[in-house]
């Protein structure tokens, strides 16, 4: 999404020109974020119906003008618009769940039609997983146009080209996709998979991932068993 205050264009590393990222997978993941919010009843809502989709909006509006294109800026005002975004989706998306788990042990308006439950649990689910993706995204080494100028010689999180020389090539990046996919596994099988978190802040946000998606998927199937039965 953004980095620090230097020259756009991309590092040359031995003669190779590394190009950014480009905007419109992250962007579309905020879109879908957005919408998901906006489909949630209204007392799974951190704010009301508006509030929230406006101020996602207005800073993804804002990291676009900024660095248009593809994500090779480094600023430290698009740095901070960047994590002010994935902050209020993973704030949302963590409100959510405890809302959503609160219902399902007190009884809520979701919980009495299985229906109901599964739409409300699977669009909570779902935008934990993009929170967390676009939280990876933004987070590892830097953000994505920190890593378009340049690697940390230690990755934060370990993909399996780093952790395979057979696999390396010189220039590789991880990209969006691999944040989502990273973010998808650790919400199915509540663990790391291919990729190994080394930083701190990064075994500290799998681990709330994988006890937010282990709340959502046990309690709300075990629920919905109960209320078909």
């Amino acid at each position: 999404m953004s980095g620090q205050d230097t020259p756009r264009p991309f590092e040359p590393q031995h003669g190779h020109v590394v190009a950014g990222e480009a905007r419109w997978p992250m962007a579309v993941a905020v879109v879908a974020a957005i919408v998901l919010t906006l489909l949630l009843p209204d007392d799974l809502r951190l704010a009301p119906r508006w509030v929230l989709p406006v101020v996602e909006g207005m800073l993804l509006l804002a990291l676009i003008a900024g660095d248009p294109g593809r994500i090779d800026r480094r600023s430290t005002v698009l740095r901070a618009a960047s994590i002010a975004l994935v902050g209020v989706l993973a704030c949302s998306a963590v409100w959510s769940t405890i809302r959503l788990v609160d219902d399902l042990v007190h009884g809520g308006k979701e919980t009495s039609s299985a229906a109901s439950l599964l739409q409300a649990g699977g669009t909570v689910w779902a935008g934990t997983v993009l929170a967390f993706s676009l939280l990876y995204f933004e987070l590892d080494s830097g953000g994505a146009a920190a890593r378009a100028h340049h690697m940390p010689h230690t990755p934060q999180l370990a993909f399996p080209q780093h952790l395979n020389p057979e696999l390396d090539t010189p220039y590789w990046r991880p990209r969006y996709i691999d944040y989502l996919y990273l973010a998808l596994t650790n919400a199915t099988a509540f663990s790391p998979t291919d990729v190994m978190p080394l930083a701190p802040w990064a075994k500290i946000a799998m681990s709330l991932q994988a006890l937010v998606s282990l709340l959502i998927l046990g309690l709300v199937i075990a629920r919905a068993v109960n209320v078909l039965a």
